[in-house]
């Protein structure tokens, strides 16, 4: 507030401005307020970069970015405006009643009548300003006097209690300025209508002033302000996120591209390479993929090599052995023949050397059958097999007719490969009757367009750490079953026979005791695609089992 002007002439003053400490501070009534991000909006995005593609990862973070700075600048952008016309438009008004207020009251007596104050209050509101006026003085017959320069407008309840107490009170000669009143201003809302509200004592005795004057043009010309920087802020967003789109579209164009490749090198193609330009970081990381499927191929096509020549080494090997296998065949079964007339001190020997010779021969067969399946050779020859006869031969071939019980329907026909399935039951049943318990039950059920073939033993069961290894080549099963006098081949070689045809064999303990080995075949193999129409059947081998 400014000190005062005295007035010459009659001896009073009035206040020369408003006071920046007076009541009118805070956000006025009736104006928007400029909003920020909600926590739910962040908490959204939030979810969004969790849950969502790089890409619109991307779009959201230039988004949000483009909207936390246009929001800041159009608020700050706001307020300042804001700012600057309420403050204008109040000196402006305040100041024009401050000097009104002298004008016109300075000519009227110290005690005026109601119709006086009336007058000298339509000449203050007769302004450029617009505002309308309340003046309050007592009159001769000290009775209290509000004079409106407006029939049914601005009276004086419409002033705050605050504001007039604070016109009202007389300040210390020591205090501030010195002079005991001063100019007071509020910002308050009339039925959802902005005003500014001024009251003003004349100094030296005489009547108090009120003012009101309407802030609406000001608050449209603000709202109107708002919308054009929410506009701005809009299209600065969609603006935004076109730029992400083009920034996300480069930046994730090599990255898809380096996706592409290496999807096509986990599919085996391990001459993919990437075309590399450029020096920045995307640039190198694509050498580094390059330079990784490189020596990928190199140590891939390396195990290749030795792979084959392993292969082929046990082929050639297996081979090899056949012929002196014959003829040591040969000379063995002479041997068997004659063991009754050995003597005694020699048949033992000569009866382990028929048994191990015989096992030798077993291994060399099953070692030809596994590098046949390894090198991806064996073909189905398929036939229309009678299940229950099959099984029925199969058995009585291997004379365990007395140990085996066969639960079968006749008539169950599918179309197989005979070999197979037969080296499939013999390794399945061998293994049940050696290292199970009598009697093995091989139950047949028909399922659709499967066959299940069962195969439980009345034994101890399989230990639980067994289990996964039971079709492992060369695993031996623990101390808990009798040692194996197979080669440890038979149950992978049935697996790899149930897998040509399309099917698998599954094996479990059963709750009442013993192991059951579960075969699952088509009942029509030839669309696995690994059949053979000639009629010729590759070498058989005998059964074996793990």
């Amino acid at each position: 507030m400014c000190a005062a002007a005295a007035r010459q002439g009659r001896g009073r003053a009035v206040l020369a401005d408003p006071d920046p400490h007076g009541a009118g501070r805070g956000l006025p009534a009736g104006f928007p307020a400029v909003t920020r991000p909600s926590g739910r909006v962040r908490g959204w995005a939030s979810g969004l970069l969790r849950l969502t593609s790089l890409r619109l990862r991307l779009v959201v973070v230039f988004a949000l970015v483009a909207l936390t700075a246009a929001v800041s600048a159009s608020g700050i952008a706001y307020w300042l405006n804001r700012d600057a016309v309420l403050t204008r438009t109040q000196n402006a008004a305040l100041n024009d009643f401050r000097q009104s207020l002298a004008d016109n009251t300075g000519s009227l007596p110290l005690r005026p009548r109601c119709d006086q104050l009336r007058d000298a209050a339509e000449r203050m509101a007769d302004s450029t300003q617009r505002y309308e006026v309340v003046l309050v003085d007592r009159d001769r017959d000290d009775r209290s006097c509000a004079a409106v320069s407006h029939a049914g407008g601005f009276t004086l309840r419409t002033v705050p209690g605050p504001l007039r107490t604070a016109v009202n009170e007389e300040r210390p000669a020591d205090v501030g300025d010195g002079l005991p009143y001063h100019l007071y201003w509020q910002r308050i809302t009339l039925d959802g209508d902005p005003y500014l509200v001024g009251g003003a004592k004349v100094i030296g005795g005489g009547p108090t002033g009120y003012m009101l004057k309407s802030l609406s043009t000001e608050r449209d010309d603000l709202n109107s302000l708002a919308w054009s920087l929410g506009i701005a802020t809009a299209l600065a967003l969609v603006g935004s996120a076109l730029l992400a789109q083009a920034a996300a579209g480069t930046v994730l164009r090599p990255v898809q591209r380096l996706g592409d490749a290496a999807r096509r090198l986990g599919e085996g193609k391990l001459d993919t390479r990437l075309q590399v330009s450029g020096t920045d970081e995307l640039a190198d990381l694509s050498r580094t993929f390059n330079g990784a499927a490189a020596s990928l191929e190199k140590r891939v096509a390396e195990l290749s090599a030795r792979e084959a020549a392993s292969r082929r080494f046990v082929a050639d090997m297996s081979h090899e052995l056949r012929t002196p296998l014959t003829a040591i065949t040969a000379v063995t079964e002479v041997l068997e023949d004659e063991t009754d007339n050995l003597d005694p001190m020699i048949a033992p020997a000569v009866r382990l050397v028929v048994d191990e010779t015989r096992r030798l021969g077993d291994l060399v067969e099953n070692l030809m059958e596994v590098t046949r399946f390894d090198a991806g050779t064996a073909r189905l020859v398929l036939d229309d097999v009678d299940v229950a006869d099959m099984i029925t031969a199969c058995i009585d071939a291997r004379a365990w007719l007395d140990a085996v019980e066969l639960d079968a329907e006749r008539g169950i026909v599918a179309r197989l490969d005979p070999r197979r399935l037969d080296v499939i039951l013999a390794n399945l049943i061998g293994n049940a009757l050696k290292h199970g318990g009598s009697p093995v039950r091989v139950t047949v059920r028909p399922e659709d367009s499967w066959l299940t073939v069962e195969v439980r033993d009345h034994g101890p069961g399989i230990p639980e750490d067994v289990l996964p290894h039971v079709f492992d080549r060369f695993y031996k099963a623990s101390a808990s079953r009798p040692r194996s006098e197979g080669s440890g081949l038979g149950l992978s070689i049935a697996l790899e026979n149930a897998h040509i045809h399309g099917g698998d064999i599954a094996v479990a303990n059963h709750p009442d005791g013993g192991a059951v080995f579960r075969l699952r075949l088509p009942m029509d193999a030839a669309g696995t695609g690994t059949d053979e129409h000639e009629h010729g059947h590759e070498h058989e081998h005998g059964q074996d089992s793990a």
